[in-house]
């Protein structure tokens, strides 16, 4: 198993409701190691290419390549829990200026500070 930390980028395995169809989608790990290697399941944020709309708490990706993304990309402030068997691999680890840009733009989202 991967050791995850916070900031890095992974192919995320989503299940729709319905339980009949998955996609291939990126997220943003969230949780701390320590978190990660103590549980089961993975804090993320989703992240999407779609540029055109960013919303309070998201946060545009400046090097996306770096990041092991195919496109210009945004992390959103949409944070779930998922099982660590869904993710598929690791695609590259954000920035230390998108990192903190991402932690600033989530704080606006929700109480962390």
């Amino acid at each position: 198993m991967t050791n995850y930390k916070p900031g890095d980028i992974i192919l995320v395995e989503v299940i729709f409701s319905e339980k009949i169809e998955s996609k291939k989608r990126p997220a943003l790990i969230l949780s701390t190691e320590d978190y990660n290697k103590n549980r089961k399941d993975i804090i993320i944020a989703a992240i999407t290419s779609n540029t055109s709309r960013i919303l309070l708490g998201d946060t545009l990706i400046d090097d996306w390549k770096k990041a092991g993304l195919l496109c210009s990309s945004v992390i959103t402030a949409i944070i779930q829990t998922i099982k660590n068997d869904m993710i598929v691999k690791k695609l590259g680890s954000l920035s230390k200026k998108d990192l903190e840009n991402c932690k600033i733009n989530i704080n606006k989202a929700i109480f962390l500070s």
